[in-house]
């Protein structure tokens, strides 16, 4: 089963039972070499409805003391494509990379400064 790092809205209660239809298991991690960053919500209805203007976002600058918590959370196949269609936005892009455990996860980071 596939792992997800979450640090920002995945790890919010109402999301994961809006993208999951379940309550998601987790624990602490860090993403390192990537720093917060934001990207601007477009959809005006939107950004409206969520009381903010822009959406949490990390952008990798390789610097190993750079670090972002959040948690790790198991979810299966198809949840991961759930949360592919939750995050689908031109600013984001999902990538494979390690944490600060050591534990190998996908996470969305800005599209325009992800690694390959």
């Amino acid at each position: 089963m596939p792992l997800i790092f979450s640090y920002g809205t995945l790890q919010q209660h109402e999301v994961q039972l809006a993208t999951f239809g379940r309550l998601l298991q987790g624990r602490q991690d860090e993403l390192v070499g990537f720093a917060p960053s934001l990207v601007e919500i477009e959809d005006s209805a939107l950004a409206t409805a969520l009381g903010r203007t822009h959406h949490d976002n990390v952008t990798f600058n390789g610097r190993n003391d750079s670090r972002v918590g959040g948690m790790v959370f198991e979810i299966s196949d198809a949840e991961l494509a759930d949360a592919d269609r939750y995050e689908e936005q031109a600013s984001y892009k999902r990538i494979h990379t390690t944490l600060a455990s050591g534990t190998q996860a996908w996470v969305y980071v800005d599209a325009r400064s992800a690694r390959a």
